[in-house]
């Protein structure tokens, strides 16, 4: 099978739901997939950051989010086998992470140590993806656990960044 078909060289592709449809690439449905897309990438990136012990920790519920992310894609266009219990998982973690650190009294600023600020970087792009879902939701039937899950996720980000700062002692800049 040959990666290219030329068959989106017009700007045009298709999506595979309970039928096939084409549809132009700039759609609101593509859109969204590819925020989708960025952000499991970009968690892909994250988890090369081995030697972190916070990332190390997570590694389990890092690929556990790549592998739902592909799911909140599939319940775009057809059906998902995302769960409640996925959203569960998250909270659990979040609630866990939250119990070891200093409370938060300001706004932070993204940054601190690199994998902190990689994971600034991925929380944003959970925002976007839940914008894009928000606008999709219009003309698409998707599951409201999806976008919960995207709300949800972006806060584990920002949690588990905050804790890796609080692990490394990086002082957070705040607002």
């Amino acid at each position: 099978m040959k990666i290219y078909t030329k068959s989106g060289d017009k700007g045009h592709t298709q999506i595979f739901a309970k039928e096939m449809v084409r549809m132009q690439k700039d759609a609101d449905v593509l859109e969204c997939y590819g925020t989708l897309d960025e952000l499991n990438a970009q968690i892909g990136m994250l988890l090369t950051q081995q030697s972190d012990p916070i990332i190390q920790q997570h590694e389990a519920l890092l690929l556990s989010v790549q592998k739902n992310l592909f799911q909140i894609g599939f319940a775009i266009s057809a059906q998902t086998q995302l769960q409640p219990a996925d959203l569960e998982d998250l909270e659990r973690c979040i609630d866990k992470l939250q119990d070891s650190l200093p409370a938060q009294t300001h706004f932070i600023l993204p940054g601190g140590h690199p994998v902190a600020a990689l994971l600034h970087i991925c929380r944003t792009i959970a925002r976007r993806a839940e914008r894009r879902m928000v606008a999709l939701i219009k003309d698409y039937p998707v599951p409201d656990l999806c976008l919960s899950y995207l709300n949800r996720l972006s806060d584990f980000l920002f949690v588990l960044a905050r804790s890796v700062n609080h692990h490394h002692q990086v002082q957070e800049s705040q607002v």
